[in-house]
């Protein structure tokens, strides 16, 4: 399982022009699933997540998580980070899951998520989603679990 983490001011999800999520200060988590990923896998993606600490202090310092601040996290579930160059120039997404593997295994982590406390919004799984997010710092980090 790979996220890619970005601490954000503001994140939103359309889809065909529709916003179908959108959240302030927190976390945009981009999440990918590959064929061995369970829900044992995602639960602890969501808790290291939820107690990652990228978020500021009054100092100013990464010392708080979304644990501590109550900041909101919009989960995008996204194959393509499974996508692989090392043959050529056209990625291979032999790697990434099947939509109906990978489905629930990213609604384990927002419901892993969503019982640890945070606030969650989520992109549409398999959808052409337009995600608009504004980087915080920037702060991007990249889960590999």
């Amino acid at each position: 399982m790979r996220a890619l983490v970005q601490r954000v001011s503001r994140a939103a999800v359309r889809v065909d022009g529709d916003l179908v999520g959108s959240i302030g200060p927190g976390l945009c988590v981009f999440v990918g699933v590959t064929h061995t990923d369970t829900a044992e896998l995602a639960s602890k993606l969501a808790t290291k997540l939820f107690h990652l600490r990228v978020m500021d202090d009054d100092a100013g310092v990464m010392n708080r998580s979304i644990a501590d601040t109550g900041g909101q996290v919009l989960v995008v579930s996204q194959f393509t980070l499974y996508g692989d160059t090392s043959g050529g120039r056209r990625p291979s997404w032999i790697a990434a899951a099947r939509p109906d593997y990978a489905e629930p295994i990213v609604a384990a982590v927002v419901d892993a998520l969503t019982t640890l406390g945070a606030s969650v919004q989520t992109g549409r799984f398999g959808a052409v989603m337009d995600v608009e997010l504004v980087n915080d710092g920037p702060t991007t980090v990249w889960i590999e679990l």
